[in-house]
């Protein structure tokens, strides 16, 4: 059974780091891609960031110069490192494996950012 598990979210001040961490269980990690994504209130979920097997990485405009994705295999976790925060960044954070047959999901985590 696969299983992605976050962590790491809470409330921020504008300006201010997180960092999110999302360990995965139950499947071949090193083979698959891995993303996150995020869902502000009203909003349609958004792609943040990926990261493919071979450690190419895609970032949206809105993040690009302020947020890190970044994997450790041995680990089997994903991060993705949040710099410079803004209010418009607060949403809840989902981790995604993308594999060849099927797409899990955490649970989320909540990222605020304050003003």
């Amino acid at each position: 059974q696969v299983q992605l598990v976050e962590s790491g979210g809470g409330l921020v001040q504008t300006g201010g780091s997180l960092r999110l961490s999302c360990a995965a269980s139950g499947i071949i990690f090193r083979i698959n891609t891995m993303g996150w994504y995020r869902q502000a209130p009203g909003k349609q979920r958004e792609l943040v960031a990926y990261i493919t097997s071979g450690d190419t990485t895609n970032y949206a405009d809105s993040v690009k110069g302020r947020f890190t994705i970044s994997r450790d295999n041995a680990k089997n976790t994903v991060y993705l490192q949040m710099n410079s925060l803004k209010p418009e960044d607060t949403a809840v954070y989902y981790c995604n494996l993308h594999s060849v047959v099927h797409d899990y999901w955490g649970q989320g985590t909540q990222v605020t950012v304050s003003s």
